[in-house]
């Protein structure tokens, strides 16, 4: 299947980071090793297993934006929904966001290499985010026509690769393959 991808744990090292040292507490915990799919249902508290509860991490989205607020990428908001407050994070830093949408087309116009193993890989990685994410037409949403639709053409034909054939080719993304093997499921 295309989701049977299953993580395995080569190293236990810490990374300097919360959240991924507690991902890797959990990984190694568990018995039996889960599939990309489940942990990011998992990882995002998606699921609903009562066996794996205690997998999960918690109140993760809270924990990414005030990590994001303390490198002064997001800020903090309350905004007034009729009835209730609700905190929400908007961008507070658009050069870094300007930054990263730039690098993104110009790695899709300028620096296309038609081959995901010749791509770098935090590029292949932000391009399954973006796609993930439903944001990639808004990455190219800026361009001209003609270039929207180069883009658009190019990055359809990347995501519409088998992402088992292409983790099987190169060291090094298979679990990039494997988070878009799990969300084209």
């Amino acid at each position: 299947s295309r989701c049977s991808f299953q993580v395995l744990l080569k190293s236990d090292a810490p990374t300097g980071d919360v959240l991924l040292d507690e991902t890797l507490r959990h990984i190694k915990a568990t018995e039996a090793a889960e599939t990309v799919q489940t942990w990011i249902e998992l990882l995002t508290g998606e699921t609903w297993n009562p066996f794996k509860l205690q997998y999960q991490l918690r109140n993760v989205r809270e924990r990414l934006a005030k990590a994001l607020v303390e490198k002064g990428i997001l800020t903090t908001e309350k905004q007034n929904f009729l009835l209730f407050d609700m905190t929400t994070h908007p961008v507070s830093n658009a050069s870094e966001k300007q930054r990263l949408v730039k690098k993104l087309q110009e790695s899709v116009l300028e620096r296309w290499v038609n081959d995901p193993q010749r791509m770098e890989r935090r590029t292949l990685a932000l391009l399954v985010l973006a796609h993930a994410s439903d944001v990639l037409e808004n990455v190219f949403a800026s361009l001209a026509d003609d270039k929207y639709d180069v883009a658009m053409n190019r990055t359809k034909d990347l995501l519409d690769m088998d992402p088992e054939v292409e983790a099987a080719k190169a060291r090094g993304t298979e679990m990039i393959w494997a988070v878009l093997a799990a969300f084209n499921k």
